[in-house]
């Protein structure tokens, strides 16, 4: 036979060899394709959500080291079992079902079972071809060689998601590249603590036994990074967490208000810095900054943490209460419920040194609900940030002392 060879460019993505073979004798062809550049710096992920039937033409590149999957039908084609192809997504579709009827006349001779499922699934692949429902394809590769058409080019298809990710080392042996990979890692190390859960020895707070303390650090979207500590005690039980701001104190302080108008508010992302404090002006509530310490939660699950807070302090509701303190407490407690299921309200976070946040849900646009001022520091608030006194002039050109 003849093979034919073409370098052609794919419009958006890049250059690739097709291979094109053709038997006279027969009349059997094949054609294969290969990535005429190099392996990529990251692997790459397409989903796409096919919905009509024009999504079945779009062109799919399909390299040797790519997998493409089906989650609707629980369907793989795994890496290394196919030829690089150039081709649609219903030729992929069409190709699976070569491979599944392939063999199927001797399963049916041996095993009748096996061979009746197997056509019950060529059925579902054929009805995928009509499209009558949705479904999702995926197509994984970490070469980053692998392409699926975007029709609207260079405008964004909202049904297709590319997503680039760093290889694992298992993904980097199977493409060879192992050695490579490891001496590019290297001077990296450090920037790969971000994704590490650091852990370190302490003592339980509650019964001094030992116990073990988890640090992690954490971008906020559209803010900016937190480290997170988390202690836990096997012995007693005990479990607390932490949350520093990974950044310096701002040069403005910061007022959030968010008026709580839906009970979709509660789910709201909050970070509250040790210098914040919080006020409800409705139920004529306000938190000091240092109370609760520092947390990463969400708006529900800093006002049940403000119920914990009055409810265990004996000296609110305990046996050293008073009744009067006791009945006004309680009403309280009542409406702070009631802001978290149906009241409106104000939920106001005040934060001098400007290291706390509140989710914005419409982010990056513009959120109604929401309103963050800046302010210029007291001279009281840079006192209790001890700002008055820090000295940073001429720090950076001071020698070294021989320390």
């Amino acid at each position: 036979g003849v093979t034919r060879l073409l370098l052609t460019r794919i419009p958006f993505f890049k250059e690739i060899i097709v291979s094109s073979f053709s038997c006279p004798s027969c009349s059997w062809c094949n054609t294969e394709i290969q990535a005429a550049g190099r392996i990529q710096e990251q692997g790459v992920r397409y989903s796409l959500a096919v919905t009509s039937r024009q999504d079945m033409n779009r062109e799919v590149v399909k390299t040797d080291c790519a997998s493409a999957r089906i989650p609707e039908l629980d369907f793989e084609i795994p890496a290394f079992s196919q030829k690089g192809v150039l081709t649609t997504i219903e030729g992929i579709i069409d190709r699976a079902v070569a491979g599944l009827e392939q063999d199927q006349p001797a399963r049916r001779a041996t095993d009748q079972e096996v061979a009746r499922k197997i056509d019950e699934f060529i059925g579902k692949l054929r009805q995928l071809k009509e499209v009558k429902s949705p479904f999702t394809f995926i197509l994984d590769d970490p070469s980053g060689n692998s392409f699926v058409e975007n029709p609207r080019a260079p405008l964004r298809d909202e049904a297709l998601l590319v997503t680039h990710y760093r290889r694992s080392p298992q993904q980097c042996a199977l493409l060879g590249l192992q050695g490579e990979e490891s001496d590019a890692k290297a001077p990296d190390a450090a920037e790969d603590l971000r994704d590490e859960v650091l852990q370190f020895n302490t003592n339980c707070p509650e019964c001094n036994a030992p116990a073990s303390t988890n640090m992690k650090v954490v971008q906020i979207p559209h803010f900016k990074e937190v480290i997170i500590m988390a202690t836990n005690c096997d012995s007693c039980g005990h479990r607390t967490n932490e949350v520093k701001s990974g950044g310096a104190i701002e040069p403005q302080g910061t007022r959030i208000t968010l008026r709580i108008t839906d009970p979709s508010d509660m789910s709201r992302d909050i970070l509250k810095s040790e210098t914040c404090s919080v006020e409800i002006p409705e139920l004529e509530f306000e938190l000091g900054m240092g109370a609760l310490g520092g947390k990463f939660t969400t708006l529900e699950g800093l006002l049940k943490d403000i119920r914990d807070l009055v409810e265990k302090n004996p000296f609110t509701l305990g046996d050293s209460s008073t009744p009067s303190r006791t009945g006004k407490l309680q009403e309280f407690i009542g409406k702070l419920q009631d802001v978290k299921g149906k009241a409106q309200a104000h939920f106001i976070m005040d934060d001098p040194a400007g290291n706390s946040y509140l989710q914005n849900v419409y982010a990056p646009e513009e959120d109604p609900e929401l309103s963050v001022q800046r302010y210029e520091r007291t001279f009281e608030q840079n006192e209790e940030l001890g700002l008055n006194d820090m000295r940073t002039e001429g720090s950076e050109t001071e020698p070294a002392s021989g320390r």
